[in-house]
């Protein structure tokens, strides 16, 4: 029985292409996703090496670091313009998590001809990373993602609500210490005041703000108190949501029309576009 792509050779290259660059099943298509960590981790490493003024400032050490980058980003280059080719729906994909980050990846290099410094959000590429739990089968951490996720979306109205709460509590806050402590405390207005209501609440206290009197100290000390306990409100919803999940297995297969992944083990269309997988 010929095979799909014997059948049609005007697209049988996008299928074998599609298998090497989106699936993680065969042999060739592992080796070229694990040749791709590789790469992208040595770009995040140049990235990072590009910031240390003692390699800077070595003219041999800048210019190998600059080839390398450039190296890599015309090597990603050419594997989005790949993965656009072999997909039936390449806007789809292109508008996609994934697809969008491969895009970013690219685009530090060239920003930095105009705007020098820009090449260091080429760490975004580190997204890139997540593809690991495909590479190496690791499909249960696929489910727990996918069950986190939707854990975020159920429980945001909840935390919205919550985050909106503690927003008028900062305002109220703070405008009352621009009250209580006035400018000679460091309080010198109210946008100032709630960034120490900010600080406060959230128990980091850099210090750089502190009040003066007695009763500034007391509603700093009743700010401190509530910060331990709002921290508990955003773990209870998404611990909630998490608990009313079925966990599903997911599979590592992606969808050769829009490249979309995370489906369910026994998923026959994507979920993303309908293409039958």
């Amino acid at each position: 029985m010929p095979s799909k792509a014997e059948k049609n050779p005007a697209t049988g290259w996008r299928e074998r292409m599609h298998e090497v660059i989106f699936e993680a099943d065969t042999t060739a298509g592992k080796v070229f996703d694990v040749a791709l960590l590789v790469l992208i981790l040595g770009s995040i490493l140049a990235v990072m090496l590009e910031s240390v003024p003692e390699l800077v400032a070595d003219p041999r050490w800048r210019l190998w670091l600059r080839v390398t980058e450039w190296t890599l980003t015309g090597l990603f280059a050419i594997e989005y313009i790949l993965r656009l080719l072999c997909v039936r729906k390449p806007l789809r994909y292109a508008a996609s998590f994934f697809g969008v980050i491969d895009l970013l990846a690219i685009l530090p290099a060239p920003i930095s001809l105009l705007f020098p410094g820009s090449q260091s959000f080429a760490v975004i590429r580190s997204f890139r990373l997540l593809r690991a739990f495909r590479v190496f089968k690791l499909a249960h951490f696929l489910t727990e993602a996918k069950q986190l996720r939707k854990a975020l979306i159920a429980g945001w109205p909840k935390i919205a609500v919550f985050l909106m709460t503690v927003l008028v509590l900062i305002v109220v806050v703070g405008t009352a210490m621009y009250v209580i402590e006035g400018p000679e405390a460091g309080f010198t207005s109210i946008p100032l005041s709630m960034y120490w209501a900010i600080v406060t609440v959230t128990t980091v206290g850099y210090g750089d703000i502190a009040p003066q009197t007695s009763l500034g100290k007391a509603v700093a000390a009743m700010m401190m108190i509530c910060g331990y306990a709002l921290i508990v409100v955003p773990t209870g919803v998404i611990g909630a949501e998490l608990s009313k999940g079925m966990k599903q297995p997911v599979s590592t297969q992606a969808c050769t029309s829009c490249g979309a992944g995370g489906h369910d083990s026994d998923a026959k269309f994507c979920r993303a576009c309908g293409e039958k997988l």
